[in-house]
């Protein structure tokens, strides 16, 4: 993948406030030591993150509305 998009990750995201979430906390993880799940060359920690997400790798997960049980 030459170049990441918005639209790569919307993909696989609901919406944008959710990515930009979803990837600020994956960049915390990875900074404080946690494996990058996709292999890419001389990038920052956030772009790493958002192939991951294009990628498919990384998935926001949904919290159940307790009003639904």
């Amino acid at each position: 993948m030459a170049r990441v998009t918005i639209e790569d990750c919307l993909k696989n995201v609901d919406n944008r406030f959710t990515l930009v979430h979803l990837a600020a906390k994956r960049v915390r993880q990875v900074r404080e030591g946690a494996e990058l799940l996709v292999k890419s060359s001389n990038n920052g920690d956030v772009v790493s993150v958002l192939r991951e997400i294009a990628a498919g790798r990384v998935i926001a997960k949904r919290k159940e509305d307790p009003e639904k049980k």
